[in-house]
This record gives C-alpha cells, sequence and structure tokens, in this order.
C-alpha cells in the first residue's frame, strides 16, 4: 500500500529516533564524551580486539571492557553493573554490538564446536535479559580469510584518511584460503545458520532480547577465501528472516553495506521496516560500489542522507542510529573521537530537520 503525503508526515512526527554510539571502553571520560556530544545510547563492543581493523573496532583502550571473547561471556551480574555504570552517565545501555568471531566463527563450518557456542549464545541472551539489556547484534562475517579493506589510509575530503576496499588489491582472493581444510557449499552454510537461529531465536524471545543481524562486509561476493558469504545481499536477508519469523530477531541495518552494493537505500528502509525488522542502524556511506569502494563522511557518498533519514521516519522506526567507520581525521584517536562528533552532530541535524 502507497503512503500518502499526510501518512507520511505523521509517521515522521511519531518517529523517536535516536544517535547512539559503538564504544568498547565505557570509562568515565569515554561516557562523559558521548554525552555531550547529545548521544543517548550505547552499543558495547566484544573484547576481542585482533578481528578487525582499529577504524572498525575500538582499540584505544583497554580499560572498563566487557569480555566477551571466544568461550568468554558475561555474567548477568557483570552486564547489570556495565549497564549501571552507563545510565549512571545519563546514557542507555542500548545493547551489546557484535559478537566477535572467535565465538560465533565455529558454528558457520559447523564445526564440533559449534553446539556449544549455540548455547554459549543462548546463555548470553539470558543474561542481557536478566540485566534488562534490549538488543544483542550479530554478524555471520568470516574473518582471516580475506581482509575486510585493502588499505586504512585512503585520503579523503580535506586530507582525512578512510578504508578503502578493491578487489584486484588482493592476491588470489576466491581461492581457497590455507586455513580452511576444504571449500564448503553455499547450502552447507545455510543449513548451519538455519540451525543456529532455530535455537537461539525461542530463547531471545523468552529473555526478551532483540537479535541483530549484519550483512557481510564487504558484500556482493559469493565466496571469498573458501567460505560463502551468506548476508551479501537483499534476498539473503528476507531469507533469514523467514526462518524463524519473529518480533525478536531483525536486522542490524548497515546502510553503508547496501550503499557498497549500489542499493536504493530510502526504498530499502521502506522494505524492512515496514515489517518492523529494523532493529538499529549503522548511517555511514562510501563512494563507489562492489567491487571498489571506499569510505567517506556520512555526508560525502553514494546516497541522499535526508531522503534515508526521512524514510527511516517514516516507517515509524524508533531505534538509534550510529555512526560507523568513521574517517580519521590528524590527531584524533583510534576510536576516532573527532569523526564521531562530527557525524553525530550530523545525524542529530538531520532528525531535528524532519521535526520542522
Amino acid at each position: 500500500m502507497v503512503s500518502t503525503e499526510s501518512q507520511r508526515e505523521e509517521s515522521a512526527k511519531q518517529s523517536t529516533i535516536s544517535v547512539g554510539f559503538r564504544t568498547g571502553s565505557i570509562t568515565d571520560s569515554r561516557l562523559q564524551f558521548i554525552r555531550r556530544l547529545g548521544v543517548t545510547d550505547v552499543f558495547l563492543d566484544h573484547s576481542s580486539t585482533d578481528e578487525e581493523p582499529g577504524e572498525f573496532l575500538d582499540e584505544g583502550t583497554n580499560e572498563d571492557r566487557l569480555v566477551i571473547d571466544g568461550g568468554v561471556i558475561p555474567s548477568a551480574e557483570e552486564l547489570v553493573a556495565a549497564r549501571d555504570r552507563v545510565e549512571d552517565a545519563d546514557l542507555r545501555f542500548a545493547g551489546i554490538h557484535s559478537l566477535p568471531y572467535s565465538l560465533y566463527g565455529p558454528i558457520m563450518p559447523g564445526s564440533d564446536e559449534a553446539d556449544k557456542r549455540i548455547e554459549l549464545v543462548k546463555q548470553l541472551l539470558r543474561n542481557l535479559g536478566q540485566a534488562d539489556i534490549p538488543i544483542l547484534g550479530y554478524q555471520w562475517n568470516p574473518r582471516g580469510l580475506v581482509p575486510m579493506r585493502t588499505r586504512m589510509d585512503r585520503p579523503i575530503w580535506g586530507g582525512a584518511e578512510a578504508t578503502e576496499f578493491d578487489i584486484e588489491a588482493l592476491d588470489a582472493p576466491f581461492e581457497v584460503a590455507d586455513s580452511v581444510e576444504r571449500e564448503y557449499t553455499e547450502e552447507e552454510f545455510w543449513q548451519n545458520y538455519e540451525q543456529f537461529v532455530e535455537a537461539v531465536v525461542p530463547v531471545a524471545e523468552e529473555a526478551g532480547v532483540r537479535m541483530a543481524l549484519h550483512p557481510v562486509d564487504p558484500p556482493g561476493f559469493e565466496q571469498l577465501g573458501g567460505f560463502p558469504r551468506l548476508f551479501r545481499d537483499v534476498e539473503a536477508f528476507e531469507r533469514a528472516m523467514d526462518i524463524v519469523p519473529s518480533d525478536h530477531h531483525g536486522l542490524k541495518l548497515c546502510l553503508g553495506c547496501f550503499s557498497q552494493l549500489g542499493e536504493d537505500i530510502p526504498s530499502l528502509i521502506r522494505r524492512f521496516g515496514e515489517r518492523g525488522q529494523i532493529v538499529f542502524v549503522h548511517f555511514r556511506d562510501v563512494v563507489g560500489t562492489v567491487p571498489s569502494f571506499h569510505e567517506t563522511f556520512v555526508d560525502q557518498g553514494n546516497f541522499d542522507e535526508y531522503d534515508a533519514m526521512q524514510a527511516l521516519a517514516e516507517v515509524g522506526f524508533d531505534g538509534a542510529i550510529l555512526p560507523d567507520h568513521v574517517p580519521q581525521m590528524e590527531g584524533d584517536s583510534e576510536w576516532g573521537h573527532r569523526g564521531n562528533a562530527f557525524t553525530a552532530g550530523y545525524l542529530r541535524g538531520l532528525i531535528k530537520a524532519l521535526e520542522h
């Protein structure tokens, strides 16, 4: 059904979009900085810092982190303590941003450790529910086979530096990597993923926690290094949501990943948003599309950011939008205080514009 102009305006008025940050550290100084920017929601990253480039994961400090790494998950008591610390800073502990590959990786190919890791995720969901933390983000992204990015210092606007991916810069990316014992089929990976979802989503429902699935990055490739890359396009997300239809399983909608595919971002938002399947949003953009693209400032990329924000409002999205993969500026921290601050201010400005 096509919405009328008045219906769209009414939805925009009812939408309560907030701005959130992902952070690995919850030191007092980090939380104070976040609050001063007018950001309200905090998503804590896992504690494994050897799986992503520095721009993508908070490596700046190892203080005050939640330990989620391999076979280790935080207890309900540890989660409550972290939540209290965040709330003491007048912020909301919105959720766990993502799971480390060291935890979910063995599930993907169905290794001997798969059942144990599924049980760990189920227990983490229960612990989150007991701690009244409503979101668990996750991804199904193979690690260690090919790099997520082929360059970390691509010059962009004003001399800032951003990440870049170019498949031509990789040596034999479509061959089976030495660390992979054999090439796996896509259906094998789908069967293992379905087993995972069928096991964990009912627990998420019982715990009152919403799970949020992120695309594979870079998207678009059927396989790299011998591992199928399931969540590489829109159709894969349709299939994932249909396995166990539930209000407690949705998307960590990364606009940057879908921009990398050349998707119409407002249409994509309406497609999943009208079904209530968007849990939270990575609001970032790139220049170019797969197989070659680079990150940029949020207002310099492929899609119109105001149109995207308007679409979120129209579907009644009432969750958090997060800066992600922010460019590095001279004198900035590894976490990207300056890049995150710029993006947060820009996103808050877009939200304000919708209100008028």
